[in-house]
């Protein structure tokens, strides 16, 4: 990871992503309720993630019933539907959790510089924000259900640089998605590929003393 130097600093504000970053989900149940039903593992997730099941959900325009009825539809001929329904419903009420190695390094990071979420998220994310105790974590939170676009789509993230009061070409962006990477990179911010808190440390550490 390179990151260029200017006015002592590398940059003046950290861009977020939240899941597969802070928040991680446990997929246990899901993954037993497959093998129970004889499909793969993942077999859920392929059909619910595919951009026409997911984005409506991303960009505020179903909720979460109305998304597992979508993943219901995609399942049945593999399954039957009370199956289907149950390994939705598994997959949309999936516990989750937040690494509190991270939510430490980005509560220190914040001490000294703007912090902005940028997520896509549904409608659910305030509470679920507040569930795991981080509805103060961050400056700002830029969910694509609230402003109505997704990542990679360059307006989020001017949305995020425009939150933080900071010019777009000296934010940090951190994603575990390349893709999302890659367009915030073409903008002109510093992009970090999340795979473990220690991308996240090195690349805070001018910041944190760490």
């Amino acid at each position: 990871m390179t990151l260029i130097n200017t006015c002592g600093r590398p940059f003046d504000a950290v861009l977020c992503d939240l899941d597969n970053v802070i928040r991680f989900y446990d997929l246990t149940r899901l993954a037993r309720l497959e093998r129970l039903a004889g499909l793969a593992e993942g077999t859920t997730t392929r059909v619910a993630y595919a951009p026409e099941t997911d984005l409506p959900l991303l960009l505020g325009k179903i909720g979460k019933e109305e998304w597992v009825e979508t993943i219901v539809r995609g399942l049945v001929g593999e399954v039957s539907e009370p199956q289907a329904r149950e390994l939705g419903t598994a997959l949309a009420e999936a516990p989750f959790r937040a690494d509190d190695v991270v939510v430490t390094m980005l509560r220190r990071i914040r001490e000294h510089m703007p912090l902005v979420l940028v997520t896509n998220a549904t409608l659910e994310l305030e509470s679920d924000l507040a569930s795991l105790g981080l509805s103060d974590l961050a400056d700002h939170v830029v969910s694509s259900a609230r402003v109505g676009v997704a990542k990679p789509d360059r307006e989020i993230y001017e949305i995020a640089a425009e939150r933080a009061e900071t010019d777009i070409n000296r934010c940090l962006f951190v994603d575990d998605r390349l893709e999302n990477i890659d367009a915030a990179v073409a903008l002109g911010m510093t992009g970090v590929h999340y795979r473990g808190p220690e991308d996240l440390r090195e690349a805070l550490a001018f910041a944190l003393g760490d």
